[in-house]
């Protein structure tokens, strides 16, 4: 089972709306899911909750490091409570998956986000679980730090918000470590294309 989700994001209101932040807002969903209040522990370097499912004490994780730093946060709490990196999901953001889609991942490279990289570096493995949010690629590569710290246009975040309401109809199945089910279930589930408005017709 999953027995700690972290939030990948920066902290602070300048950021908050920013696509880097998709892990962020998906840790909230969590937290009121789980009616888990975030408090900030400075031993962990983030905003921590905790809750018991079934017996198992579950942690949630923002780290307020920034993104770059973010791996020392997530080390901290997992070694301190003896938390294997194949029982961790890191949520962020996906460059290479559109808005309204999200996938999961255990293993594999971090693809040059600044966030994976440092978890890489600081758990010394990549064998954690990821949900990648899809927020889309701006089309060239130089604008890629622009586009991740910028707000994703309204049509955009309602698509996100809603991959991450998808995403989190799998929260049982990764409470329970049913990885495959949680896997199938959130990629299965595809956001609903609006269909075209129908043409007036012509007047007389």
């Amino acid at each position: 089972m999953i027995r700690l989700f972290v939030g990948l994001g920066n902290p602070g209101p300048e950021y908050e709306s920013t696509r880097h932040n998709a892990g962020f807002w998906w840790l909230d969903e969590v937290a009121r899911t789980l009616k888990t209040s975030l408090m900030m522990d400075r031993a962990y370097h983030g905003l921590v909750g905790r809750c018991n499912v079934n017996g198992q004490t579950v942690w949630l994780l923002k780290p307020q490091t920034f993104m770059n730093l973010c791996g020392k946060s997530v080390a901290a709490l997992a070694r301190f409570y003896k938390i294997e990196p194949h029982e961790i999901l890191v949520a962020h953001d996906e460059l290479d998956i559109v808005p309204g889609e999200a996938k999961l991942k255990l293993a594999g490279s971090h693809a040059g986000h600044n966030g994976l990289r440092d978890i890489h570096a600081q758990l010394g493995t990549d064998d954690y679980w990821r949900l990648r949010l899809g927020v889309g690629h701006p089309g060239v590569k130089a604008e890629v730090i622009n586009w991740v710290l910028k707000k994703p246009s309204p049509d955009h975040r309602i698509a996100i918000d809603q991959s991450i309401a998808r995403a989190l109809t799998a929260l049982p199945h990764l409470l329970a470590g049913e990885m495959d089910k949680a896997t199938l279930l959130i990629h299965t589930s595809k956001p609903v294309r609006p269909k075209p408005p129908r043409p007036e017709p012509a007047a007389q």
